[in-house]
């Protein structure tokens, strides 16, 4: 991952961060104000997260489970839906700003379709999205058989200076609850991580709660999910701020190696953790 601590654009101007941004909502009297040496490129990043408006394209509708379409007598039941691996997060999740093809969980979508294995995606990525808002929506989620969760949220709460604590009970709450409902599901979670202007006692807090999370849950670790992309011009929009179709890839790349083997298992009868 490039160094982060070099990139140090000023606040005003055009790239200047929106006077509504919750950027704003972290100056804390425990800690020292922002200053104008932002660390942009890994801000705006996190950033994407929160600014997103567009409504989410992409999320694969569950209808009602207790619904059944009626039958003519005698007609076989219709196959049931295949079991879905969920990708739950928010904007860079969602792909916004690109066709809904390009984002992150369509492109595993695609692999997992050529590679012919027997699940469905479902990309419940929305805009602007925190822990809460992810463990609001899990219930109506797990209406419908999934075999994965991808949990990638936390952002928003780190930028919009949430109590750590809530974000990490609400975490706690999606993945119990997939559990529940689920007992052999596997389980994904993906780390971010919080720009150094937040103070270190902060940015360590919040880097640490993702592998003690899944390490109570017995889930797969992806430590950082824009490896490889965050801070790199060339992989993100003309904004500055979401990724660029090409930087959607390469998540897609990062997060099969970490899916893949588990999906593999899952194909070849073995449903068991590991």
């Amino acid at each position: 991952m490039p160094s982060l601590s070099r990139f140090t654009p000023s606040l005003s101007g055009p790239s200047a961060i929106r006077n509504d941004s919750p950027v704003r909502s972290l100056e804390r009297a425990n800690r020292p104000p922002l200053t104008v040496q932002l660390i942009l490129p890994l801000t705006v990043v996190l950033f994407a997260v929160a600014c997103g408006h567009e409504p989410n394209r992409t999320i694969e509708p569950l209808p009602d489970a207790d619904i059944e379409p009626a039958r003519e007598v005698g007609e076989p039941r219709p196959e049931p839906p295949l079991p879905a691996v969920v990708f739950l997060g928010d904007s860079l999740t969602a792909g916004y700003g690109l066709e809904a093809d390009a984002a992150y969980p369509n492109r595993i979508g695609s692999r997992i379709e050529a590679e012919d294995l027997p699940f469905r995606v479902v990309n419940a990525g929305v805009s602007g999205d925190t822990s809460a808002g992810g463990a609001s929506r899990i219930d109506w989620i797990l209406r419908r058989p999934v075999a994965v969760l991808f949990l990638a949220l936390g952002a928003n709460d780190g930028l919009r200076g949430l109590p750590l604590e809530q974000t990490e009970e609400h975490l706690d709450t999606i993945l119990s609850r997939t559990r529940d409902v689920y007992p052999e599901a596997d389980l994904v979670v993906a780390g971010m991580v919080m720009p150094p202007n937040l103070g270190p006692e902060y940015t360590a807090e919040f880097q640490a709660l993702f592998p003690r999370v899944a390490a109570r849950h017995d889930a797969t670790l992806v430590p950082f999910l824009l490896e490889g992309v965050a801070a790199d011009p060339e992989l993100n929009q003309a904004d500055g701020i979401h990724p660029t179709a090409e930087g959607q890839r390469r998540i897609a790349d990062h997060v099969w190696e970490a899916i893949e083997p588990i999906l593999e298992r899952r194909a070849g009868g073995d449903q068991t953790r590991r």
